[in-house]
């Protein structure tokens, strides 16, 4: 004979999986600004162009020095020597060389970094090619922007689960991390003039975490119980 009744014990487990998104964000305060300053020289003269553009160099360092500026953190980032043309009638005439000594300075008290650029372009710097503010060991705040993605993507699939009315296995199959790229921080500033000098503001970093996360879940299905 058939009961409609079915008690727990004839129930029986079906394994299904889900997949959720989990992403996080986690904001820190920039202590460290790496600035790369150029010194641009032009001469009808090679030599002469190369001549002053090492003198300027030179100045430059010293003065950065005297800020205390480690000199291993002013560094050489580009050399570079152009000829240049002019077009007279539709002729091409050369007009000199130019030549490109670019630094790269690594400055760990961020609020100098007004100061150390005013101080380079008084003595010589004629180009700031960029002023990116970041942080020591970015990863550790990487990590904690991907731990917190995780714990994201687990709260969905249990908000999920209980939604449907399911169990959840809490640990995950498989779990895939998204590309992710470091912030990369670009300022704008303002030249100094003759009273004023630089302001930057270097604001927030944020670093960004996102995976893809597939849980398995269980459905029960119950099974008719048939009398002895």
């Amino acid at each position: 004979m058939y009961y409609p009744y079915m008690p727990p014990q004839n129930r029986q487990q079906k394994g299904r999986t889900m997949k959720v998104t989990g992403t996080a964000t986690v904001s820190a305060e920039p202590n460290l600004v790496i600035i790369q300053l150029a010194i641009v020289t032009e001469n009808n003269e090679l030599t002469q162009a190369q001549q002053e553009n090492a003198q300027k160099v030179e100045k430059v360092i010293q003065s950065l020095l005297q800020l205390g500026i480690p000199r291993e953190n002013i560094q050489t980032a580009a050399y570079t020597i152009h000829p240049h043309y002019d077009y007279v009638d539709g002729k091409q005439v050369f007009s000199g060389y130019e030549v490109t000594h670019a630094l790269t300075v690594r400055i760990e008290n961020i609020d100098q970094a007004g100061v150390i650029i005013d101080t380079a372009v008084q003595n010589g710097v004629n180009r700031v090619s960029n002023v990116d503010f970041t942080v020591r060991n970015s990863q550790k705040y990487y990590q904690q922007a991907l731990r917190a993605a995780l714990e994201n993507a687990t709260a969905k699939a249990e908000t999920i689960a209980e939604t449907i009315d399911v169990t959840l296995d809490p640990h995950p199959i498989r779990i895939v991390e998204e590309a992710n790229e470091q912030p990369i921080v670009y300022q704008t500033f303002a030249v100094a003039k003759e009273n004023t000098s630089t302001q930057l503001e270097p604001g927030q970093i944020t670093f960004s975490a996102s995976v893809r996360v597939k849980f398995q879940y269980y459905v029960y299905l119950s099974l008719p119980f048939f009398a002895a």
